[in-house]
């Protein structure tokens, strides 16, 4: 399925957890101290205290620490669950694990680029909150046709986290396969509980896609290799709007992306990778037709998820099917 734009311009979110290699120590002969005196560069500059109480990076990040506690700082391989809400110079939202529903969980690794976070984490502990400024500048260096409009030049991309919890690699696996056991059994109830608090009467396919179609179209519908145009909303079962393509859902939910165009999608059938409910449950539908799917997450996202999408996750979509171009091999 086609993910909407998506401006997380700070943030590197890891699905596994891999440890960081060492670099071998380079090959030659020893070089003296002599001639590292003579080879040795300026002076790099370090962390300096400026203006509003924020500390400057030599990379030209500015943090401060809101909440400070004590406790050992995070480490390099540690496995760090934190918050974070990240928004434009005017207050605009671009990101916010808050309305998402579940913090970020990331591994610390040495910096990639500027916008990445990972200079900041070792300077925080479990509970410790930062304000972090990054240059817009600085993170569209060489790319500055990349840069949205809405991203002034010289302006800065503003980043609140909270650090939730700091765990070590095995720790955080133990927990992780722990807790998607109990996802896994838990999905059929979760699901089941949504339909009835929502008094759907549902018919089922083989493969254990529900639907019900809410409002015929005309005729005839959807196959392999033709062209749709559709409007979608994508909710959890916990009633979060993950994806859609209609603005006033997303205000809605409070998932409005701003930059995001917000248009019907349009899309070959059977040709563009779509998660199979939805391969199976258009071919149930024709031009007009409206209907809601409930997709067990062995039709979609399976214990891998995607990005918000958890393991075992059942999909609960509302389609309206806009049109329907029959395939060239069928006009």
């Amino acid at each position: 399925m086609k993910k909407l734009l998506s401006i997380i311009l700070i943030l590197s979110v890891f699905t596994g957890y891999a440890q960081v290699k060492k670099k071998p120590a380079a090959k030659g002969k020893a070089t003296t101290a002599k001639s590292q005196t003579a080879k040795k560069g300026p002076a790099v500059k370090g962390p300096v205290l400026v203006a509003g109480g924020f500390t400057k990076l030599p990379n030209g990040v500015l943090y401060k620490v809101i909440q400070k506690n004590t406790g050992p700082k995070i480490k390099l391989t540690d496995v760090v669950t934190f918050h974070v809400t990240q928004r434009t110079d005017k207050d605009s939202v671009l990101f916010s694990s808050y309305k998402m529903g579940q913090p970020v969980k990331v591994q610390a690794q040495p910096s990639r680029n500027i916008g990445d976070l990972m200079d900041i984490l070792p300077l925080l502990a479990a509970n410790d909150s930062a304000f972090v400024k990054v240059p817009v500048d600085s993170v569209f260096k060489g790319m500055e046709a990349q840069r949205p409009a809405f991203l002034a030049k010289g302006g800065n991309i503003l980043c609140t986290i909270k650090i939730v919890k700091i765990q070590s690699i095995a720790d955080a696996m133990a927990e992780r396969n722990a807790g998607l056991l109990k996802i896994k059994a838990a999905e059929a109830a979760d699901a089941d509980a949504y339909v009835a608090k929502h008094g759907l009467v549902l018919q089922s396919t083989a493969s254990g896609l529900r639907y019900v179609i809410t409002k015929p179209g005309t005729g005839p519908n959807a196959m392999p290799g033709d062209s749709l145009v559709i409007h979608y909303a994508g909710r959890l079962t916990n009633e979060s709007v993950f994806d859609t393509s209609i603005e006033s859902v997303a205000r809605a939910a409070g998932t409005y992306q701003e930059g995001n165009p917000y248009q019907p999608l349009m899309f070959r059938l059977g040709v563009q990778p779509l998660i199979q409910g939805w391969v199976e449950g258009l071919q149930l539908l024709n031009k007009g037709a409206k209907a809601t799917f409930v997709i067990p997450s062995s039709l979609g996202y399976r214990e891998q998820g995607n990005g918000s999408i958890a393991p075992y996750s059942t999909l609960i979509f509302d389609v309206e099917v806009l049109d329907v171009v029959p395939g060239k091999d069928k006009k």
